[in-house]
């Protein structure tokens, strides 16, 4: 079973299966999978001071600044039902904003037990990306080869034509791992400074990449195969 308030970050580049991986994880170890968008609107919904402060700035359209979104992270933390393990996604990103999370998680007396790294190829991340398609009706994902419809080009629930998002498009997507790349260079060094940073094949098929993870999660003594269901 996971350690008491485990605490694990995922880091990759767009396409890299993150999304895919924390629900499996999820499904497999009861742990509770909580992203940046989730944290602030946990925090405006409960009415607490982070959450006024958040919707302030979101109200003008402006970012919310980092010490904002730790807080959030920090209370949403110390929720009861992220006591049995949490997957931190989509922050932090930057290594500002992980030297805030680690500041505050150590004034509660508490820490991250691991960073997963997706390194994937962009080759892979752009097929991944480029042939993904979206039912505009229910929002459902598919892959012109991964996941495809029963019907080509069709949604099989609204039986409607699906789309190519335009951040899907294959030139946008080069440029999304281009700013990706940059912008998290120095948080994969800081992580790799703290020990933290464990690196996985994010090129692998879902169910090779999850059976991995689950062999490393083992061999590192954070989370055993008795506390899946």
């Amino acid at each position: 079973m996971a350690r008491d308030g485990f605490k694990m970050v995922l880091l990759g580049p767009p396409g890299a299966g993150k999304g895919t991986q924390a629900a499996m994880l999820t499904k497999a170890y009861n742990l509770l999978h909580v992203s940046t968008g989730d944290m602030l609107r946990a925090a405006i919904k409960d009415g607490s001071d982070v959450g006024k402060e958040a919707q302030n700035y979101m109200n003008k359209g402006e970012l919310v600044p980092d010490s904002i979104v730790t807080q959030a992270v920090i209370e949403r933390l110390g929720k009861p039902d992220a006591s049995g393990g949490v997957i931190l996604d989509g922050y932090p990103r930057t290594r500002a904003q992980a030297e805030s999370l680690d500041e505050s998680l150590k004034n509660n007396n508490n820490a991250l037990d691991v960073v997963l790294y997706f390194k994937t190829s962009d080759e892979t991340a752009i097929q991944r990306l480029s042939g993904r398609r979206v039912c505009t009706e229910c929002g459902k994902n598919y892959h012109v080869s991964n996941i495809p419809p029963q019907k080509e080009g069709i949604c099989d629930t609204c039986q409607i034509d699906l789309i190519q998002r335009d951040d899907d498009q294959p030139e946008t997507v080069k440029n999304r791992l281009v700013v990706y790349k940059n912008s998290t260079k120095d948080l994969i060094s800081y992580y790799k400074e703290k020990s933290l940073l464990r690196e996985v094949d994010g090129n692998l098929s879902a169910e090779e990449l999850f059976s991995n993870i689950g062999a490393l999660f083992n061999a590192e003594g954070l989370i055993s195969d008795d506390s899946k269901e």
